[in-house]
């Protein structure tokens, strides 16, 4: 199994179809059919069924897309920082992102990286525990995320503490004008975010109210999207709120010291770090 058999591989994944991946690759389709073949030899398995029209993945197929694509990145991110190496201020800095950080990167903090010559960024969005998993295998430099996360093996610059919101479609209002406790949320369907669970639920635990959980999401946006189709109250950072639409919901601080959140600049700990990546953490700075 070499990367040309898995960017070929990726391809028909892709595609779902051989001709189609074939085309994308610029080859033609018989030596794209042998190395795929050759690679199901090799692994003791099918990992694409054939049909008159498209291919689709078996189960194997899945599991060895989910890796080839990591596997991939990968390569191409240590290629990237070999060619690097003394290099300086040149080459692609790969940058993670929690969605939920919108409200403050990039801001003005990244405008110098792109105004520099022979240097360029490319980003990788995902919620926090896809970042951080990003950056472990090697496929970031740097990410943006927020708490709660786990921080072994990982330097962290802490931006202040945010509030929490909630987001109230107009026919869920509840609470004061500028405010909103657990108590008078209880019984009010929520939407938050999967990486929140486990710390609201916590929180209104603390608080002797009853949390429902009209839906978990994975994106703090998408919950704002639904509570202003009145799905649910949505909890969110007041950082987000800028970037948000919201509707004509309600926009109340939720008043309870268990709910905040930080962002946070993170980077391996034991990692080389090339001088663009150096750069790069200084303008980012602590996110203040």
């Amino acid at each position: 199994m070499n990367l040309k058999q898995l960017e070929y591989f990726v391809a028909i994944a892709e595609e779902h179809q051989i001709t189609a991946a074939a085309r994308r690759l610029h080859i033609s389709q018989p030596p794209l059919s042998y190395e795929l073949a050759q690679l199901e030899r090799e692994l003791g398995t099918t990992l694409v069924r054939r049909g008159p029209r498209s291919a689709t993945l078996t189960d194997a197929g899945k599991l060895l897309y989910e890796r080839a694509t990591r596997i991939l990145a990968l390569a191409q991110a240590t290629k990237r920082d070999v060619e690097g190496v003394g290099k300086g201020m040149t080459g692609v800095l790969t940058l993670g992102v929690d969605a939920s950080c919108a409200g403050l990167v990039p801001g003005t903090r990244l405008v110098e990286l792109a105004s520099t010559p022979n240097v360029s960024v490319e980003l990788r969005e995902g919620d926090t525990p896809q970042v951080l998993e990003m950056l472990e295998g090697g496929v970031v430099d740097i990410g943006v995320v927020r708490t709660p996360f786990a921080s072994a093996g990982l330097r962290c610059r802490y931006a202040k503490t945010e509030r929490m919101l909630a987001i109230m479609p107009p026919a869920l209002e509840v609470g004061s004008e500028m405010e909103v406790t657990c108590t008078q949320l209880s019984g009010v369907p929520v939407v938050l975010a999967r990486r929140l669970e486990e710390q609201v639920r916590a929180t209104f635990d603390e608080a002797k109210a009853e949390l429902s959980v009209g839906c978990v999401v994975d994106d703090e946006r998408t919950a704002c999207t639904w509570a202003r189709g009145g799905m649910g109250v949505a909890l969110a950072p007041e950082t987000l709120l800028p970037v948000t639409d919201t509707g004509d919901c309600f926009i109340k601080v939720i008043a309870e010291k268990g709910l905040s959140t930080r962002q946070a600049v993170v980077w391996k700990a034991d990692r080389y770090m090339s001088p663009l990546a150096q750069r790069c953490l200084a303008l980012l700075g602590d996110l203040g």
